[in-house]
Order: C-alpha cells, then sequence, then structure tokens
C-alpha cells in the first residue's frame, strides 16, 4: 500500500505594481541597452560594439593583413555564433563600411571584391566576398591584447571571453567619425585627419590644460574622404567647443575648355552628404532645373565618374555665365549641403555630448591606463625571466655540488627540497664538506625548476656568457619598465614616440579644404510674362504653344487636341475631375515649343492619376477666377460656384464635395447661358432656368435638381440661350432642346415624343 504523503502548502506571494511604472522601467532598460550595447561608439576606441566584435572576431581568426583572405560568410558567422547574436545583416554591413574609403578616414577592414561604391551600389553578398585586416588595425587596434591592457566580460552566453573595449592607440572617435541613431538621441561625427588628430593628441599630452582654439590651429576642421570644401570656419569653435552644430560643405567645381569658345562645369569632390543616392539625386535635380527652364546655360549633363574619383560633367553652351550657374547648382541641389554634428558616444558608461578637448581628454587618459596595465605586465614578466636567469647564473658558479646532489638524490622531490630549503637527508654525498654547502642553497621554487629543467649545454663557456648578457638585458629593460611606471614624464615621452611613429606611417594630406564663403547668390532670370495656347489631346498630354504657331497650325491643332484655348504662361490650369478634386499645373511647367514637339502627360505635371478619374473640365485659373461655375453630379446634385474659391496655394483641392457613389457629370463655367437641360439615363429630360440653381461654397454638397426614379442618374447636361435651335439625336430622331417644356429644379422631366 502506497504511503500518503502531506505537503505543505506554498505560500502566495503577490507583488503589486503600477502597470505604467513597469512599463516605464521596462522602456528604459530597453533603451540604455540599445544605447550602451548598440547604437552609440565608445569614446576610448570609437568602436560600436558590433564593430568591436568583427575586428576581434577576425583577430582571434588570425586574419591578418599579411595572410590570405577569408570568407566574409565566415568572419560574419562566427562573430555572430560567438559575440554578437544580432543578426548577420548588422554585422556585414558594419563589416562593409569598414572597408569603405569613401566613407572611413581610416578603412580598418581590407575588403576584397565588390564592397559597393560611392553612388550607392551595395556591397555583393558575403558568400561572395572576402575580407582581411588592415595593418593600421593591428598596430593600433590590436596590439598588446596579450598583455592584459584591457578588461575581457564574458560573450552573451558566458562560453566564450571578449574585451570590454579594443586598445586603439589614436582617437578613433574623431579619425573615422560616427553615426548612429539610439534611442531618444543620435551620434553624428565627422571623419578628421589622421595626422592632425595625432598632433593634437600629442599637443594635449604636452598641455592639459590646451584650449579648444589651440587645438584648432593644430586641426581646422574635419576632413572627409570625399574632400569638398567647408564653408563656414567662423562657426566651427563653437561646435567643437560644444559638440554639436551644423558644419556647411560644398561640392568642388572647376571650369574646363573646349573647342568652339565654350566652356563646362566639372565636378571633381562632392559633399560627404552627397554619398551614395545623392549623387543621382543630384544629377535630376540639375535635369528638373533645365526641363522647367530655371536655366539655359546647360545643353547635357553626363556622370563620368569611375574608380579614380568622382567626374561629373554639365555641358554649357556658349557665353553661359558661369558664375551664377555655380550659385543656382550650390542654392537648388545638394551640391552646398549640411553636414549635421553631435559629438555624443559613450563616456564613463553614460551617453555624453562632448567637445574635441573632452575627447581628447578621454582618449589620452585611456592611453596611459593601457600603457601602465600593459608595461607593468611587461615588468612582472622581466622580474620572472630576472629570478630563473639569476638562479641559473648562481647554479654554473657551484654547478659540481648541484650534480652531487641530482646523483644522490632518490626522487626530484628530494633534489628540489635540497635547492629550496636546504633540506640534505637522504641524499648521498661524496663529502662530508659537500653537505654543508647544500644545506646553505636557498633557491626559489622557480629557480629550481629551471636548474632541475637546464641542459648540459647551458654549461659551454660561451653559453654562460649569453645567459650573464641576457641577464643584464633584462635588468636594462625593468629599469626601463619601473622608469616609465614611477614617473608621469618618462611615459608621456614614450606614449609621444608611439604616436610619431603612428604619425609617420599611416597619415595622409588633407583633402577638404576649410575656409569662409560668402552665401551662394545667383539671380533667376526673370520670366518674361506672354501670351502662349494651350493645347491637351484627349490622352491627356499638354502643351504650350506662342499663338503665331498655333495660327499655322490651327486646322491640325483642332482636330488633334480636345481642349485649346488662350492662357498666360504665368497662370495655372485647373482640372476638375469626376472624383470631385480639382488640381492645378504651373503653365511654366509645360514644355513651349514648335508644332510637332513632344508633350507631356499631365499625371507627370500634377497630382491627377489618369487611372482613377476623369477630366470633367480644363480651364486656366485666369478665366475661371472671373466666372461662375455650375456643377451638376450623377445624382442630380447642383450649385453655382464662384471661381475664385479655386484660387488657392496647393496642387489639389476638393472642387465640391460628393455623396457617396455621386461623380461629377459637368461642370460649365456661366457667361450669358439662360437654360439647362439635364438627361437622364432612363431618357428623361429636365429644362429649367440656370437662375434657379443656388450658389454654394465649393466645400457644399448642393441641392437636388432632378428628382430621380429607380437607379436612373444623369447621363449628359446641355445648356442654351433664347431662340437657340439646339438639338440632340435620341434613338435616331432629333429632339429640339428648347422645345422641351420649362419646368420648374427639383421637377422630375419628361420624356419627349419621338
Amino acid at each position: 500500500m502506497a504511503r500518503k504523503t502531506t505537503r505543505e502548502p506554498i505560500e502566495e506571494k503577490i507583488i503589486r505594481s503600477e502597470y505604467s511604472e513597469v512599463m516605464q522601467k521596462s522602456y528604459i532598460d530597453y533603451a540604455m541597452s540599445v544605447i550602451i550595447s548598440r547604437a552609440l561608439p565608445d569614446v576610448r576606441d570609437g568602436l560600436k560594439p558590433v564593430q568591436r566584435r568583427t575586428l576581434y572576431d577576425m583577430y582571434e581568426l588570425d586574419i591578418k593583413y599579411d595572410k590570405p583572405y577569408r570568407k566574409c560568410a565566415r568572419i560574419v558567422g562566427d562573430t555572430m555564433g560567438k559575440y554578437h547574436p544580432h543578426g548577420d545583416a548588422s554585422i556585414y554591413d558594419a563589416l562593409v563600411v569598414m572597408s569603405q574609403e569613401f566613407k572611413k578616414g581610416l578603412p580598418l577592414v581590407d575588403g576584397h571584391g565588390n564592397f559597393g561604391s560611392i553612388e550607392g551600389d551595395g556591397a555583393a553578398a558575403m558568400r561572395y566576398t572576402e575580407a582581411r585586416l588592415e595593418k593600421v588595425t593591428q598596430d593600433c587596434f590590436l596590439a598588446d591584447l596579450d598583455k592584459d591592457v584591457v578588461d575581457f566580460i564574458p560573450n552573451f552566453d558566458e562560453t566564450e571571453k571578449e574585451p570590454s573595449v579594443l586598445p586603439v592607440r589614436v582617437p578613433n572617435l574623431l579619425i573615422n567619425g560616427a553615426e548612429g541613431i539610439a534611442v531618444g538621441m543620435a551620434t553624428s561625427i565627422p571623419p578628421h585627419n589622421v595626422g592632425e588628430i595625432i598632433d593634437a593628441m600629442t599637443a594635449f599630452i604636452k598641455n592639459n590644460d590646451i584650449t579648444t582654439e589651440e587645438l584648432m590651429e593644430i586641426v581646422p576642421g574635419p576632413d572627409f574622404p570625399t574632400g569638398g570644401i567647408v564653408i563656414n570656419k567662423d562657426e566651427l569653435l563653437e561646435i567643437y567647443e560644444t559638440g554639436a552644430g551644423k558644419i556647411k560643405i560644398r561640392g568642388k567645381v572647376e571650369v574646363e575648355d573646349v573647342k568652339g569658345g565654350k566652356q563646362r562645369l566639372v565636378i571633381t569632390e562632392i559633399p560627404y552628404t552627397m554619398i551614395g543616392a545623392g549623387i543621382s539625386k543630384f544629377l535630376n535635380d540639375v535635369a528638373d532645373l533645365v526641363d522647367t527652364k530655371k536655366t539655359n546655360d546647360i545643353v547635357d549633363i553626363s556622370n563620368q565618374s569611375s574608380k579614380e574619383g568622382i567626374r561629373i560633367v554639365l555641358e554649357l553652351r556658349k557665353d553661359a555665365d558661369l558664375k551664377n550657374l555655380e550659385n543656382m547648382l550650390y542654392k537648388k541641389t545638394r551640391l552646398e549641403d549640411t553636414f549635421g554634428v553631435n559629438m555624443l558616444a559613450i563616456a564613463d558608461g553614460k551617453p555624453e555630448t562632448m567637445g574635441i578637448r573632452k575627447i581628447l581628454e578621454h582618449c589620452v587618459d585611456f592611453q596611459f591606463e593601457i600603457s601602465n596595465r600593459k608595461y607593468t605586465n611587461l615588468l612582472a614578466k622581466e622580474r620572472d625571466r630576472q629570478e630563473i636567469q639569476e638562479g641559473l647564473i648562481e647554479a654554473c658558479d657551484v654547478i659540481d655540488l648541484i650534480i652531487e646532489i641530482l646523483r644522490g638524490s632518490k626522487d626530484v622531490k628530494m633534489a628540489k627540497a635540497c635547492l629550496t630549503e636546504g633540506v640534505a637527508d637522504g641524499i648521498k654525498f661524496k663529502n662530508p664538506l659537500s653537505k654543508a654547502m647544500a644545506e646553505q642553497l636557498r633557491f626559489t621554487p622557480r629557480q629550481a625548476t629551471a636548474i632541475l629543467e637546464m641542459r648540459l649545454q647551458k654549461l659551454i663557456g660561451l653559453e654562460i656568457d649569453a645567459l650573464i648578457k641576457e641577464h643584464e638585458e633584462t635588468m636594462k629593460k625593468i629599469a626601463h619598465y619601473e622608469d616609465l611606471l614611477n614617473n608621469y614624464s618618462s611615459m608621456s615621452k614614450q606614449i609621444l614616440k608611439e604616436l610619431a611613429e603612428y604619425k609617420k606611417e599611416y597619415t595622409r594630406d588633407r583633402r577638404t579644404v576649410i575656409e569662409n564663403s560668402e552665401a551662394a547668390v545667383y539671380e533667376e532670370k526673370k520670366f518674361e510674362e506672354a501670351e502662349v495656347v494651350f493645347l491637351m489631346d484627349r490622352f491627356g498630354y499638354a502643351r504650350t504653344v506662342e499663338p503665331s504657331v498655333y495660327e499655322k497650325n490651327k486646322e491640325a491643332a483642332d482636330k488633334e487636341n480636345k481642349y485649346i484655348f488662350t492662357c498666360m504662361n504665368t497662370d495655372k490650369i485647373l482640372l476638375f475631375t469626376d472624383k470631385g478634386q480639382v488640381h492645378s499645373i504651373k503653365v511654366r511647367d509645360l514644355p513651349c515649343g514648335k508644332f510637332r514637339d513632344k508633350a507631356v502627360p499631365v499625371d507627370n505635371v500634377s497630382n491627377y492619376d489618369s487611372s482613377k478619374e476623369s477630366i470633367v473640365l480644363v480651364q486656366d485659373l485666369a478665366t475661371i477666377s472671373f466666372a461662375k461655375l455650375l456643377f451638376t453630379t450623377k445624382y442630380g446634385m447642383m450649385k453655382h460656384v464662384y471661381g475664385t474659391e479655386f484660387d488657392v496655394a496647393k496642387r489639389t483641392v476638393a472642387s465640391t464635395k460628393l455623396n457617396d457613389g455621386d461623380e461629377l457629370v459637368s461642370v460649365e463655367i456661366i457667361t450669358e447661358q439662360r437654360n439647362v437641360i439635364l438627361k437622364t439615363h432612363g431618357g428623361y429630360f429636365l429644362r429649367f432656368l440656370v437662375d434657379e440653381v443656388p450658389e454654394k461654397k465649393k466645400a457644399a454638397v448642393g441641392v437636388r435638381a432632378i428628382r430621380l426614379t429607380g437607379n436612373d442618374y444623369v447621363e449628359n447636361v446641355y445648356f442654351t440661350l433664347y431662340n437657340d435651335d439646339t438639338a440632340v439625336e435620341i434613338n435616331g430622331k432629333s429632339v429640339v432642346l428648347n422645345k422641351i417644356k420649362l419646368l420648374k429644379r427639383d421637377a422630375k422631366g419628361v420624356k419627349p415624343k419621338l
């Protein structure tokens, strides 16, 4: 029989908390995780976690600059599996960016294959590309990792160790810059010249009280990989003092002479912000300036850029106004742009916006920290070496005694005890004096181990001399390391020496020019007001021609076009559609030229969508503004609206309010018309006076004009004057509209006798 067991009731614990407090804490934890662990760089090494982990993984895989390239897929997979479990895309993107010379002032990865282009082409898939570390990355970023210079922390699953920061020997945050969007904050730091930043760090070490103004005599401003010209030099001091501001940059424009007395503008450097899709956007913007007649000086544009550099060529007409055109490009395109600076980074475990002096201060402190740890580690190793060397030298002096001890000992433990503590009991000595000498031995355990492992060849005279020299070198190193660790000035000199070596090997000429330039001012050519004839065919293609051109081709124009009227080239064209919308088009946006020149679809120059709506009326704004419009809908609603209501700045507004399912059937400009005749799909006609329709606002629905029965609806709207004999054909027979019985608005209408 099974034994019954009694269980004590589990004490229930309910933790009560405000939902808002839980959500607030959770969101703050998430935000800080994104800020600290993903989006922002550390001020000490200038790297985001994904960049740091990728470089460290390449270091662990031994993919050095003098070793063969390895597949990026291997690097990405290894990094993701060991250190960065956030998806392969972010790791590969970071790897690609660190290899792109047009984005980084100092590329850290040597990419082999298609790693994208300055024009925005993406890199090939990671299975096709290869990479290895750059020499500078090994020398300045990963060197001394084996000397305990930085702390190592557990990875995400605590199966590996990773460095909390890389022992970077130069201010990488300023050299390569940084971009990142966190939660509630973002960083944007421009790249700088390697040599200038090293000089600034050198100056800071020599004088900790150096001012930002003095630093900027060394670092005049950013040095973008794409070159360009910074034009607000006087504003840079405040930006580098506070760590925030706006840097204005321009592309570099050169003038080249070509045959026939013509010239062309060649853009050889672009603003850093134009990298990628900005180049094609610039080309499109220039094309738009030509299409909209903002300039007639440009006859052709071509992008001749290659691996050698940027070359965008603008072919100009003869006698073009070069200065005015250049200013227009600065004003109307991204050839002049703004780089927003926000030097935000993680400092002492929290995000902080810092000026250049504060960043250098953190970097210098970090250099002294890793140098102290490095030389402390090296000193400990040299002292260990000193201990062993001194033990071996002393052993050589009493080698006969040691041999006698070894021969007389029963085991290694007995021999070691004699060497370290002078315990000679149990050891057989040939000479009683030897035992007394053995009892005086006091080697350290490490020395004793080295003596026991010593080879007989060490007893050769030359080997002993080499051991003594090696000991002398060790003592020199110990003295040097102690001097570095005990004297600030000595450590400073050592760091400065290393910085000078880095500068000598990795510096390059400045690419970006820093100056004060006047704001771009260009005179927009005055648009000459002139009368034109608007032409639009039934397919929605529109253009304008001069009145003389129209008169010469009047017959063909009238035959080929649905809408024809005269307007001014400064006017707007209004398109009223069946969906109750009115779209406006600037006449100047339409091509104007010869009669057979190509027209443009109105869809391209307005918000009109021919696939969703149909045009009811096309007219120029000037004509409509001085008129009254009569609106008629499919369900028989009508109203008068003054044309002035459609003189608005928006490109699209509602021309009338429609009930569900209703559509606009007719919009008529009312001048001298007296009668309106509505014809329904069911064959009913209703004729009444136009004056019976009230005036309403464009946002109103209107009033009922005809009583419809069943599924009947208004199909056509006609207008007549008195004594007008206008007729329409119904079922093959002619019906004179003015002979239809005159009724009142809101009647059912009549069916004419056929």
